[in-house]
């Protein structure tokens, strides 16, 4: 099922399972705190962050150098 062109591979499963472990850990902690919608905007922001580490983990461009491109400049 790895399409060269994007779609659902098997990578995207063990993201698909952190973040759903993510929003139950998200609605257990606001059950803790008394707010469920406050753990819920908690788990989906750090799921996002999840998302950017994981795929950038998966990146196919790792230890390419870009002189123009050190972050720094706009």
């Amino acid at each position: 099922m790895s399409d060269s062109k994007g779609g659902w591979t098997r990578g995207h499963t063990g993201w698909a399972f952190g973040t759903a472990l993510l929003f139950t850990l998200g609605i257990l902690f606001g059950l803790i705190w008394g707010n469920v919608w406050f753990g819920l905007i908690i788990a989906a922001a750090v799921s996002i962050g999840w998302l950017i580490a994981y795929e950038s983990s998966r990146g196919r461009s790792v230890g390419i150098y870009d002189r123009d491109d050190d972050g720094a400049q706009l």
